[in-house]
């Protein structure tokens, strides 16, 4: 994939949408939202467009908030992965970048479940590596409180070390099926790892031999300073919380100085920020459409939702006074990315209904609202200017805003050769434009051969 052309991925987290409050839109899902058929429908509306992949976000519990978050708020969800299973197998080139958490899991079961659904679905997967934020997923696995905020990166840098070992656990090769003489496989071709670290002691090597794109392609999301830093080392794709241009020119500035701090080189990291795209024929039609979704928005759903992003009690201040003192970022164990967003916004002098509200109703992410050549016309300008390699569309209601965009802005995109209008063959690797990682067992001992030359001849 050349870098004319933009990546693109429609997101879904809330089955009705992104909107905070978008099931109670009267064209949102009701109870289909947990039927296979409903996530067909727009996964086909997206591969028919040719969107190179599936965005898919997750939590391991329910945001429950103060207490309103179940009575009103939304967010049920299928796990992912036994969904992504089941789309896999209905689709044929769309890719599925998929959520898992590195604080509740093991990395034996996550490299084994991703190496799994990589070779199901023929090299069409990417794992968005989650330290998981939320205290009502700590209180989920056996914990009180969340895990401190460095240690959940520690653990994940380690994490990923292990995961991707595992995966090259098997060389390429390793599996024969020689029927005639008994060889099954290569067992010099098949590695333990021996690892004893301090979160983990994994042994392997993994049960499943190495998934068709080598690792599947690795997502990461957190843009504090320890998620900028994990970004750098492990992840080829980042979904990232950017406000405007600049910023977006900015941000890619610092993670290509942090990249090269790794060994690494800028085409081998891709930034999607997050957009909340709201399109219509008419620019009025587009912001009725919007002021129509604010206007379903619940006072209590909003308060709750700020204060879990600001890490402060708000239900007993009053509405339309300041936000009080928020938490200093250094010593916060939740969602840092979101504390500063907060942060931002509160010194902008709103109050907490107003800003409860801009939050509920637009989440983290910027609104791209207008006609298709409008949606596009902003969509190129951060394309060109490097701030961004593509987009993670975060659509306001499913299934229309989803579908309407892949009918009128897509097109639009392609008549202007910033997408493409067939899918590349290969992988989603490939499709992206990223390098197929060399097996580490296989590299350490083409290096233990080098050595041994040196000494010989040095000899």
């Amino acid at each position: 994939m050349s870098r004319g052309h933009m990546i693109l991925a429609a997101f879904f987290f809330n089955p009705q949408g992104d909107h905070r409050i978008s099931w109670r839109h009267p064209h949102a899902p009701g109870h289909e939202f947990l039927d296979l058929d409903y996530y067909r429908r727009l996964v086909h509306a997206a591969e028919r467009a040719k969107l190179d992949t599936i965005f898919i976000a997750d939590h391991l519990g329910i945001w429950n908030g103060l207490g309103s978050g179940i009575a009103h708020y939304a967010n049920p969800r299928l796990e992912p992965l036994s969904l992504v299973s089941a789309l896999s197998a209905v689709t044929k080139d769309i890719g599925f970048m998929v959520t898992a958490s590195t604080s509740y899991t093991e990395p034996f079961n996550t490299a084994r479940m991703f190496a799994s659904i990589d070779h199901i679905s023929r090299g069409r997967v990417a794992w968005n590596v989650v330290t998981s934020a939320l205290e009502e997923e700590a209180v989920n696995f056996g914990r009180d409180a969340n895990i401190d905020h460095a240690l959940r990166y520690e653990r994940a840098a380690e994490f990923l070390d292990v995961t991707k070992a595992l995966w090259d656990s098997w060389e390429d090769n390793a599996v024969v099926i020689d029927k005639k003489s008994g060889l099954f496989a290569h067992p010099d071709k098949v590695h333990y790892l021996d690892h004893e670290g301090k979160h983990f002691k994994v042994k392997g090597p993994l049960n499943v031999p190495r998934p068709p794109q080598g690792h599947p392609v690795i997502v990461q999301a957190g843009s504090s300073d320890a998620g900028r830093n994990l970004a750098a080392q492990h992840a080829e794709v980042h979904f990232a919380v950017l406000r405007s241009e600049a910023e977006g020119i900015a941000y890619r500035k610092d993670m290509n100085t942090r990249l090269a701090g790794f060994g690494r080189l800028p085409e081998s990291f891709k930034l999607l920020p997050g957009i909340l795209p709201i399109v219509a024929e008419t620019t009025s039609e587009a912001e009725e459409k919007q002021q129509y979704l604010e206007s379903l928005i619940l006072d209590e759903v909003a308060v709750d939702l700020l204060s879990t992003w600001a890490g402060v009690d708000l239900s007993g201040y009053p509405l339309d006074g300041p936000v009080p003192d928020l938490p200093e970022e250094a010593n916060y164990n939740g969602w840092r990315t979101w504390l500063a967003l907060v942060r931002d916004k509160a010194n902008q002098g709103l109050s907490i209904r107003q800003l409860a509200r801009k939050i509920a109703n637009t989440g983290s992410v910027p609104p791209v609202t207008g006609t298709p050549t409008q949606v596009a016309d902003q969509l190129e300008a951060w394309f060109v200017s490097g701030a961004a390699d593509g987009y993670n569309l975060m659509f306001p209601l499913l299934p229309d805003d989803w579908e309407n965009f892949m009918r009128t802005v897509v097109p639009e995109l392609q008549r202007r050769r910033l997408f493409k209008t067939e899918y590349e063959s290969g992988t989603l690797r490939n499709r992206l434009g990223l390098a197929r990682p060399e097996n580490s067992f296989t590299v350490k001992s083409d290096d233990a051969v080098l050595r041994a030359c040196w000494d010989q001849n040095a000899k």
